[in-house]
């Protein structure tokens, strides 16, 4: 199935949830400006057998590749990310959130988690066309904890993709990983992306 097809449906997905606006880049509620937390590297995502990732820059702003489950209803702060990609459909994303207190990142987190359990129905409900079903990979013992979670979607005109998306804490600072190619659940390599979430959430400070 060629690249654009996928590209297409994420697309359709993002300028959905987009088109109902959002605050998520706005000022308020940011925290404090200190060293910024580190982000994940391309060789720490899953390894792809036949290409090398690649990282794009750290920049400013919530990312477009999550707004298909997180571009609506989330607090604004000082979000930061980075795309990652491969030369084949497999991409991934890593945004990174401080808030001005360790309740307030409790919070953050849990309102992450919720979005995401519910961005299955969520996408039925707004894109009939398109049958969407979640899974819940479980909980990952690190600093504060991490939650890994599983996306399928299967289109009316034949794309199929899935997603991995995870939600980790430390103290303040959360992160939300997200990975993602075409397949179903079997394709994806979900004890590699449990791996990749530790290392991101270890990372921050």
């Amino acid at each position: 199935m060629p690249m654009r097809t996928r590209a297409a449906t994420l697309a359709a997905l993002t300028a959905a949830v987009l088109a109902a606006g959002t605050a998520l880049t706005a000022p308020a509620g940011a925290a404090p400006k200190k060293a910024a937390p580190r982000f994940l590297a391309a060789s720490e995502l899953p390894p792809h057998p036949w290409s090398d990732w690649t990282a794009g820059p750290v920049t400013d702003g919530f990312p477009a590749e999550l707004a298909f489950c997180l571009g609506e209803g989330v607090p604004a702060h000082d979000h930061r990310h980075r795309v990652f990609r491969t030369e084949l459909d497999t991409g991934a994303v890593q945004v990174t959130t401080v808030t001005r207190s360790a309740a307030r990142g409790k919070a953050l987190a849990a309102l992450l988690n919720k979005k995401i359990r519910s961005c299955a129905d969520r996408i039925e409900r707004s894109s009939p066309e398109i049958e969407a079903e979640g899974r819940f990979y479980g909980s990952l013992p690190v600093e504060e904890g991490a939650q890994v979670h599983g996306l399928h979607t299967a289109t009316s005109w034949g794309a199929t993709d899935v997603h991995l998306l995870s939600v980790g804490r430390d103290g303040r600072t959360v992160t939300v990983v997200g990975w993602g190619q075409m397949g179903d659940f079997d394709d994806a390599p979900v004890a590699a992306f449990k791996k990749t979430t530790k290392r991101a959430v270890n990372k921050l400070y």
